[in-house]
């Protein structure tokens, strides 16, 4: 009886990026195949060592890693194209999540495409497809926004642009604002806008509030604000 083949996909090659999403809080959800090409690239690039440390330890991994965040992302990217252009493998992860959104990784890979060096993904976890996925609000077309400017100015300017948008509206937000930011939904989408705000996505305090605008606004206002966010807002005239 021949033994069955290797998986390929499992072992990194040289010269190559590989773009790993990490759990954004469930350790559960980390992939066989991340699991194995962390465990066997020459080098990891990680938004924070400590952050990414912990997580490899927890994993029974020992790597090499070096910083590459916002601060130093232009110069790092290069160096490390560089690295890959002379052989070796390198993975690039974020603190959760999947790199390159809304996490550092865009530049690298912009680095690597131009030098035409193989850029492979190694999906998984992302905080915006798991609410998507939960919160029964349109899926059909759907604008990724990001994190939306810290200024109340520029956040207003961004909820009247899209006022009568046709898909739904995805963001991330902090916990700093997103009473505030809750608030403003209400005062000019209107307190019948249907959204979801979902705190802290695989992690012990999940929770996610779905309704009319004014309704989720004063839920939360009775509740803890600690943690990460994702907003959904739907179509002006969706009704759940």
């Amino acid at each position: 009886m021949t033994a069955p083949a290797a998986n390929a996909s499992l072992t990194p090659l040289p010269g190559h990026l590989y773009v790993v999403a990490t759990p954004i809080g469930n350790l559960a959800d980390i992939t066989e195949r991340a699991r194995a090409i962390l465990g066997a690239v020459d080098l990891i690039a990680c938004e924070d060592t400590r952050t990414t440390g912990n997580l490899l330890h927890r994993l029974g991994l020992h790597k090499e890693l070096t910083a590459y965040h916002d601060h130093n992302e232009t110069e790092a990217a290069d160096q490390l194209a560089e690295l890959i252009a002379r052989g070796r493998s390198v993975a690039v992860v974020s603190d959760a999540g999947t790199p390159a959104l809304s996490d550092p990784g865009f530049r690298l890979v912009r680095a690597c495409r131009r030098r035409g060096l193989p850029v492979v993904p190694v999906p998984g976890a992302n905080a915006l497809a798991a609410v998507l996925s939960a919160a029964g609000l349109p899926t059909n077309g759907f604008l990724f926004v990001g994190f939306l400017p810290a200024k109340s100015a520029a956040r207003i300017a961004f909820l009247r642009q899209y006022h009568d948008f046709d898909y739904t509206l995805a963001l991330y937000e902090s916990c700093h604002r997103i009473d505030k930011f809750a608030a403003e939904i209400v005062e000019f989408l209107g307190p019948d806008r249907v959204v979801c705000i979902a705190k802290e996505v695989t992690k012990l305090h999940e929770t996610f509030w779905i309704g009319l605008s004014a309704e989720v606004a004063a839920q939360l206002a009775q509740a803890s604000l600690k943690g990460e966010f994702t907003v959904l807002i739907a179509p002006k005239n969706f009704t759940p």
